[in-house]
């Protein structure tokens, strides 16, 4: 699959394993879920453009660099909030918007309800959050909206991806690379992952 990339860690494979248990507490599958969060950051900003800057050592002047790009991170609600102190664990000065899309459990497609995003995203490093890429409906819905923005450089970032997802955001929006933890291998016949690891925003908020 053309711009898709499993980031293959051994702690993501140890953290996959944790919040997949049914067992695993609210507190431990957040803690867990920022963590590879965190790693995904790592390999999603790795070809981010640099600028030089001069600074001054306590010895002497050196040059040192910055990213040239604001970054924004834009969370799907509910469930990508789980992912976000991930990431501005890496990058603090990262701005934050949001997107609320509802999934209709009949259709299986998304339903907008709230979008919020910081001002100027064309000239920014733009990454939708959201820990499960199922049907695709709700991605593929919410990059449509941020493309409006004349966003050029976007990313999405999940941790468990279904092949239909996949293939659904690649056949609309060919441009976007998909950053996953693991791919997984379909959907049950409500549209959730298999094995998966149930639903990420209740899992998280303790909503179950």
């Amino acid at each position: 699959m053309n711009n898709f990339i499993i980031v293959d860690h051994p702690l993501i494979k140890k953290d996959l394993t944790i919040i997949r248990d049914v067992n695993t507490s609210t507190e431990i599958f957040r803690i867990t879920v920022e963590r590879i969060s965190s790693i995904l950051c790592v390999e999603v900003s790795k070809n981010f453009p640099l600028t030089e800057k001069e600074i001054e050592t306590p010895l002497e002047k050196t040059i040192g660099f910055e990213l040239s790009r604001q970054v924004v991170l834009i969370p799907i609600l509910r469930a990508g909030l789980g992912m976000v102190n991930g990431f501005l664990e890496l990058i603090p000065n990262a701005k934050v918007g949001h997107i609320g899309l509802q999934r209709n459990e009949e259709t299986l497609e998304p339903i907008e309800y709230y979008f919020k995003t910081p001002q100027q995203l064309e000239n920014s490093e733009v990454i939708l959050l959201d820990p499960m890429l199922a049907t695709g409906g709700s991605a593929v819905e919410a990059i449509n909206y941020i493309k409006k923005r004349g966003v050029k450089n976007l990313y999405f970032v999940c941790i468990v991806a279904a092949p239909v997802g996949v293939e659904r955001i690649q056949k609309i929006h060919p441009d976007v690379k998909i950053f996953a933890a693991v791919l997984d291998r379909q959907l049950n016949d409500k549209g959730y992952i298999l094995p998966g690891l149930g639903d990420a925003g209740d899992r998280t908020f303790g909503t179950l």
